[in-house]
């Protein structure tokens, strides 16, 4: 596959626009930041798979980790002045695609992968306990009237932060009378890590499953939990038909805008976090912020990387399980919390559960746990409904 991109590769050279955000005040590469070698910016590791692809160098573990270590967060897309800049993100996955059908992976990468075939998730959970969360919650079936299916995805399905924010948007869909189920055990894996660490064959294979599912149960809307199952799903996986999906931001922002309910004063600064797969993927912005903005007494103050600027994570790509670019302070969960606390927030609010889960690890390891607390907007939602 990535033998295709490589008569492309070579069109990159290496200008270095791709390690920054588009003021140039600081280095927004996550592979880079971290590791500050050339050979793990965007444009390094694009010569290294030309290389690769031309037999100049031998593949090795290294090689693959610089490879896999990219968390396909699309800031290089985002500064890349070039007309080829949409193709970067795929020449990486395509080369991944080769290492991966080659069986050259990362050990942390294979289990990760192996264990979504076996069990439909990354970790190698049961799979009937994927709903061990959802006590009281209704599963969608065909002969009820739900609205939406909410796609809970594997991070909401068994990670605690992930448990947390399921409960609080179920709550919140309650709350506003509107109608929904879940899949629980029956959910599988969305596939979006599994396409871009490569295995395309995989992805394929869950998509079409979870779209036979969808039809079968006569699905007419889909509330994600994650933006990276909102990614796959309306981006990827085609077949959808007339299934009509959404990030839960998005059907917040709508019920809140319709003044339909009462929101307590919280009395709280905080700030926000743009994931990459809702943000720089499907440029949904505004959303988060108008229901942050909506809550009365809460001040959103703006980190330094904003929006298309954001600064990732480091959890896309699977990272968020095998982190391949964790154990530093240079680490980009570590960095971001720093930013976020820079900013005087008490607390940083995130819409995606991989973020949440990376982030509030990375606020204990920076010794953080006093002074900046982490939530996510539906959990701040819920609270303000729950004190009026």
């Amino acid at each position: 596959m990535m033998y295709d991109y490589a008569d492309q590769i070579h069109r990159c050279f290496k200008c270095g626009y791709c390690k920054f955000s588009n003021n140039y005040t600081d280095f927004n590469c996550p592979s880079y930041n971290r590791f500050r070698f050339e050979s793990y910016s965007t444009g390094g590791r694009l010569w290294l798979i030309w290389a690769w692809s031309k037999g100049e160098i031998e593949w090795s573990e290294h090689l693959a980790n610089i490879v896999f270590s990219c968390a396909a967060c699309r800031n290089c897309v985002e500064q890349c002045p070039m007309r080829f800049n949409e193709d970067i993100v795929d020449w990486i996955i395509g080369a991944r695609s080769d290492m991966v059908e080659k069986g050259l992976i990362p050990a942390s990468v294979g289990e990760f992968l192996d264990n979504i075939h076996k069990y439909g998730n990354p970790w190698g959970m049961p799979r009937n306990e994927r709903d061990i969360w959802a006590e009281g919650i209704n599963r969608y079936t065909i002969d009820d009237d739900n609205e939406y299916l909410f796609y809970v995805g594997c991070v909401g399905s068994y990670e605690k932060q992930g448990q947390q924010m399921a409960k609080s948007v179920a709550d919140f869909l309650r709350t506003t009378g509107v109608s929904f189920g879940i899949l629980g055990s029956d959910e599988d894996c969305d596939g979006n890590e599994v396409l871009f660490t490569g295995e395309k064959g995989l992805f394929r294979e869950l998509a079409d499953k979870n779209i036979e599912k969808f039809k079968e149960l006569n699905v007419k809307k889909i509330i994600t939990l994650s933006p990276h199952a909102y990614n796959s799903m309306k981006n990827k996986y085609g077949g959808l038909g007339e299934i009509k999906v959404y990030h839960y931001t998005q059907v917040f922002s709508e019920i809140i805008n319709s003044n339909n309910i009462e929101l307590s004063d919280l009395n709280i600064k905080v700030t926000y976090h743009d994931p990459c797969f809702l943000g720089r993927y499907n440029s949904i912005y505004e959303p988060p912020r108008e229901i942050i903005k909506g809550i009365p007494g809460v001040e959103l103050i703006e980190m330094e990387r904003t929006r298309e600027n954001s600064f990732c994570c480091g959890g896309g790509s699977g990272n968020f399980v095998f982190d391949l670019l964790g154990r530093s302070s240079n680490s980009p969960s570590r960095i971001r919390v720093r930013e976020a606390y820079e900013t005087g927030a008490e607390l940083l609010i995130v819409s995606c559960p991989s973020c949440y889960c990376m982030l509030e690890e990375a606020i204990k390891t920076e010794g953080l746990e006093e002074k900046l607390m982490i939530k996510d907007i539906s959990e701040l939602v819920i609270e303000s409904i729950k004190n009026k």
